[in-house]
């Protein structure tokens, strides 16, 4: 196919398929609740994982953003009826057990010492913690004693090292969280009946990559599309090329950056997008979690502070994005206080475009009533409001 013309898509265009692609604004379902959840993984592709829970942590926070239903017993069930598993995306995630094929590229690789893991292999360790399991079933890192050896600096001792080396290769999964904590089983032990296990492509591994990211973003470049993934810039370059030729995806410009959409994903610019609705987000929310190209499409400059030293801090240790309409709006700096029951947005900054800040805070409060009672508390209390200059 000879090259094509350029769709240029104006950025109201450019959020509004973006928003869609993520599944915003979210419709009632006709799924069970549980059903539901696993229809928001497998649109997005993934869940990120995380442990900060100074509100409900990431994974629960992202799901329920996107199916209200939501319950926190929903990822367990999931992992529990294999419908999911959990391993590396960009970060720690929740993955659609249909997509389990696509993750084996990186398990062999780390496996046959081509990539590298954090942590250094002892064979006669991992041997002895994959017999063990074998015999006794699943375990947790705390079912190990390791005698005489000291942890890194990570804090991991070497069983648990052990372990996680053994499961990013792909020999053990992780089978539920107790508490949080990992539980370990061989993976043959984990995976469904008449799942298919066989190896990718190049291609076809390629190919995933790009339209897995494409369908649930609504476009990108090279470089979003490999975000923070290693070893793979060839084979999604070589993809995005054979399926721009065939027809596949098209090329789109933006504020005159070149990205690429799929071919029936822009036909989401027919639909409309819901302006009053109003959604507080994860820091590691999809939508996101790459902050450069947040800040490209939605004009939306997000850091997560927690990080940064508390003097240093400009909006606070765990400030939440709020989406309202089509855009990203203000910014809440919330903390759940469970011994009060009360939710404390400790800070709303409000973004200085809003010129009726009346109708922003309306819709805010039916969300905040929302999200309180998400997080296991009676009441919320919104202590300063600032709106940026």
């Amino acid at each position: 196919m000879t090259d094509r013309a350029n769709l240029t898509l104006s950025p109201t265009q450019a959020r509004k398929l973006v928003l869609l692609s993520q599944g915003f604004p979210v419709k009632p379902s006709k799924k069970t609740a549980n059903s539901a959840s696993l229809a928001v993984i497998e649109r997005l592709g993934y869940v990120q994982i995380d442990t900060i829970s100074v509100v409900q942590r990431a994974h629960h926070h992202t799901l329920w953003t996107r199916n209200p239903d939501y319950q926190l017993d929903h990822i367990d069930t999931l992992i529990a009826d294999k419908k999911v598993f959990e391993y590396w995306s960009h970060a720690a995630a929740y993955l659609p057990m249909q997509d389990y094929r696509f993750s084996l590229p990186r398990k062999n690789a780390l496996k046959a010492g081509e990539q590298q893991h954090w942590f250094s292999k002892s064979l006669p360790l991992m041997a002895e913690v994959m017999s063990r399991i074998e015999a006794e079933g699943p375990l947790m890192a705390k079912d190990f004693v390791s005698k005489n050896l000291k942890s890194n600096g990570w804090g991991a001792s070497p069983t648990k090292q052990a372990l996680e080396n053994l499961y990013m290769q792909g020999d053990l999964m992780i089978t539920e969280r107790r508490n949080f904590h990992k539980v370990y089983d061989l993976t043959q032990r984990v995976l469904p009946e008449n799942l298919d296990i066989s190896v990718p492509s190049a291609q076809e591994h390629g190919r995933f990559l790009v339209l897995r990211f494409l369908r649930a973003q609504g476009f990108g470049t090279l470089a979003e599309i490999i975000y923070l993934l290693k070893h793979v810039k060839a084979h999604a370059r070589a993809a995005i090329d054979e399926l721009y030729q065939s027809g596949e995806i098209d090329k789109v410009m933006i504020s005159g950056v070149e990205y690429y959409a799929c071919h029936d994903v822009l036909a989401l610019l027919n639909r409309r997008v819901n302006k009053q609705q109003l959604k507080i987000l994860s820091p590691f929310d999809n939508l996101l979690i790459q902050r450069k190209r947040a800040n490209a499409i939605f004009d939306f400059d997000y850091l997560l502070e927690c990080y940064v030293p508390a003097t240093k801090r400009q909006f606070g240790y765990f400030c939440l994005p709020i989406l309202w309409g089509e855009r990203l709006v203000a910014r809440a700096d919330c903390k759940a206080d469970r011994k009060t029951s009360t939710l404390n947005v400790v800070h709303l900054y409000i973004e200085a475009w809003i010129t009726d800040t009346s109708d922003f805070m309306t819709a805010l409060d039916t969300q905040l009533t929302q999200f309180t009672r998400f997080n296991d508390c009676e009441t919320f209390n919104i202590q300063q409001v600032t709106q940026l200059s």
